[in-house]
């Protein structure tokens, strides 16, 4: 099945999709992105373990919305397969055809996760990893996808093997990030990796790992021979990099917005934010309005100022304060 099937898009471009990111890929973050040109996201990761603890916060995890115009997925994650089978068909039964796919994390390097034998460390017990995807994927109506990593370390590189067992327990398509567990997010994504899981499958492949420009997306491309790119810290602040990249994949020439066009689209974000998630959000809200301002004059001062808003009026009276016609 092609990707742009799976994922529920009608373009046959290769489809550009915002990473789940917890703490990161809320709401309002994904209606924003999917506004510049995201042809899908997925909500934050959340705990299966949490999901059927019936957890108020997991659930605030999976909120959906009509301002969300495009299809988007839900990834989960945890280790006992019987507890992510069940999730499956909760999820389903809460939200039926509104979510077009679940996503099995198992590349996630935080400790707090891998502790748990969560995220990436199933990379390390692949006969666990196997029952997990083969039970969610017998479980679920939905179509199931697994994100994973290049492996554990540079000693225990099994993304091929990984990706073979994905396929073959029911995954329908799977993301690559090409860094290890032990780089976290550190160093340069290898993309060679992609290419090798990609010529050893018959699923649809996701490159994952350093797309910062439409330029690298399409090196990605060329080097990976992937069916779809996933972007994620190259997003946080830049929703306008799915713009860009479809863009670019389009061969069109593309004009970076000017510090007016992101003050804005940062004004924009936080009232929907708060729309969105109520004035008892707003110590999230800090770092999207911080991460606006990369790269801007007296960016470092301007931050220390968003961290201490404590309302929209705050947020906004800091935003007009920047110069917006130097770059």
């Amino acid at each position: 099945m092609e990707l742009s099937t799976l994922l529920n898009l009608k373009s046959d471009q290769t489809p550009v999709i915002l990473a789940p990111m917890a703490g990161v890929t809320d709401l309002p973050f994904r209606i924003i992105c999917s506004e510049f040109g995201a042809d899908f996201t997925y909500s934050e990761m959340v705990s299966a373990k949490g999901l059927s603890y019936n957890s108020a916060k997991s659930f605030q995890l999976l909120s959906v919305s009509d301002l969300l115009k495009k299809p988007f997925g839900v990834q989960i994650f945890g280790s006992e397969p019987p507890v992510m089978a069940d999730i499956a068909k909760l999820l389903y039964a809460e939200f039926g055809t509104k979510i077009s796919l679940i996503d099995i994390n198992m590349g996630c390097p935080a400790p707090k996760i891998n502790s748990n034998l969560s995220g990436c460390a199933l990379m390390g017990n692949i006969e666990l990893a196997e029952k997990i995807i083969s039970a969610v994927a017998s479980a679920s109506p939905l179509p199931v996808t697994v994100k994973f990593r290049k492996g554990l370390d540079e000693n225990s590189i099994n993304a091929i093997e990984f990706a073979k067992m994905a396929e073959g327990a029911g995954a329908r398509a799977i993301t690559v990030h090409g860094r290890t567990r032990a780089q976290m997010y550190s160093g340069i994504a290898d993309w060679d990796i992609i290419a090798k899981v990609k010529a050893s499958v018959n699923i649809p492949v996701i490159a994952n790992g350093d797309v910062v420009s439409g330029e690298s997306a399409i090196r990605l491309i060329e080097k990976a021979n992937c069916d779809g790119i996933m972007i994620g810290r190259g997003a946080c602040g830049n929703p306008f990099i799915f713009e860009e990249v479809k863009a670019a994949l389009s061969g069109k020439s593309y004009v970076k917005p000017t510090i007016a066009q992101r003050v804005e689209v940062a004004k924009r974000h936080a009232r929907l934010h708060l729309h969105l998630k109520g004035e008892r959000s707003v110590v999230e809200l800090r770092k999207h309005m911080a991460w606006y301002t990369h790269g801007i004059k007296h960016s470092a001062k301007i931050r220390q100022m968003l961290f201490k808003c404590s309302t929209i009026e705050e947020f906004e009276n800091v935003l007009n304060e920047i110069p917006i016609q130097r770059t």
